[in-house]
C-alpha cells in the first residue's frame, strides 16, 4: 500500500481511513494488534510523525486503545447503546429497575466513586431550574460508572434537599427504582423529562476520571425531570466518555 493518492487529504488521514476499513472488514478483530509505526513507516513510504499521528486518530475515535510495551490494538469495549427514550419510561423506574441498567444489558456496571452532600453554592442556573433562591440548600449526589472494568460516565444530581431530606436518596443506596421511585414516593412523580446534548473536549480531571486517551471528547447530556404541573425536581449533569456511548432517540412521528 503506497502513501500517494489522490486529493489533498492528509497522508495520516488516508493511512487512518485503510486503518478503519480494514478493522471495519474483520482483517483486525478486537484485541488484535494494529501494525506498529515502523510497520506503517514502511509500508506508506512516511516519516514516523505521520505514522503517529494516523494511530492517533484511530485512538481519539475510540476504535484502538496502546499498550505499552505491546503496541497497539483493536479495542475491545462494546459501546454502549443509550435508548434516551425508552430508559426513562415510567413502566422501567416504576417498576423497580435501574435507569442505567438499560444501559448496561447485563454487562458489569458498578458506581465505583459515590459522595453525596447538601451544599448551598449549586452552579449557575442549578437553583433557578430548580425553583431555589440563592443561598438554598441543595442535595448533590455525584457518581462515576464503570462498565467492563472501564470509567464511562461522570453524573452529578441536583435536587432541592429540604425535598428529599430522610429520604433514600440522601443515602448511598436510593432502592428499587433508583431517583425517580423516590421521588414518586413523596408526591414529586417525574412525568417528563428534557435532556440537552452538547459535546466537547475534556477538563483535566474528566480526563483522569475516565481515563480518556488524548484527543478524546466528551459528550454532555443534562436532564432535568418535571413533575406535575411542570416543576423541576432533578438535574443531572452527566459527562460521558464519546467513544464508549452511542446515542439512540426512538419515538413516534
Amino acid at each position: 500500500m503506497g502513501s500517494q493518492g489522490a486529493g489533498r487529504q492528509p497522508k495520516y488521514q488516508r493511512i487512518a481511513a485503510e486503518l478503519k476499513a480494514a478493522i471495519a472488514a474483520g482483517d483486525y478483530g478486537p484485541g488484535e494488534r494494529l501494525p506498529g509505526e515502523n510497520d506503517l513507516m514502511v509500508t506508506y513510504e512516511v516519516a514516523r510523525m505521520t505514522a503517529r499521528q494516523a494511530i492517533g486518530v484511530l485512538q481519539a475515535e475510540g476504535l484502538v486503545e496502546a499498550r505499552k510495551g505491546a503496541g497497539v490494538f483493536v479495542r475491545e469495549f462494546k459501546p454502549i447503546r443509550r435508548r434516551g427514550v425508552q430508559r426513562l419510561s415510567f413502566e422501567l423506574w416504576g417498576g423497580g429497575q435501574s435507569v442505567w441498567a438499560a444501559d448496561a444489558e447485563g454487562r458489569d456496571l458498578v458506581v465505583d466513586l459515590l459522595s453525596i452532600t447538601t451544599e448551598t453554592q449549586a452552579p449557575e442556573g442549578i437553583a433557578e431550574v430548580l425553583g431555589l433562591e440563592t443561598g438554598a440548600p441543595v442535595c448533590v449526589r455525584r457518581r462515576r460508572f464503570v462498565l467492563d472494568g472501564r470509567p464511562v460516565l461522570l453524573a452529578t444530581s441536583y435536587l432541592d434537599a429540604e425535598l428529599v431530606a430522610g429520604t433514600p436518596i440522601t443515602r448511598r443506596d436510593t432502592g428499587p427504582g433508583g431517583i425517580y421511585a423516590r421521588l414518586a414516593e413523596i408526591g414529586s412523580k417525574p412525568v417528563r423529562f428534557r435532556e440537552e446534548v452538547r459535546s466537547r473536549m475534556p477538563s483535566a480531571e474528566e480526563t483522569g476520571q475516565l481515563g480518556l486517551a488524548p484527543g478524546t471528547p466528551v459528550v454532555l447530556v443534562c436532564r432535568t425531570a418535571f413533575a406535575e404541573p411542570g416543576r423541576a425536581v432533578e438535574v443531572n449533569d452527566m459527562v460521558m466518555d464519546a467513544s464508549a456511548y452511542i446515542l439512540e432517540y426512538d419515538f413516534d412521528a
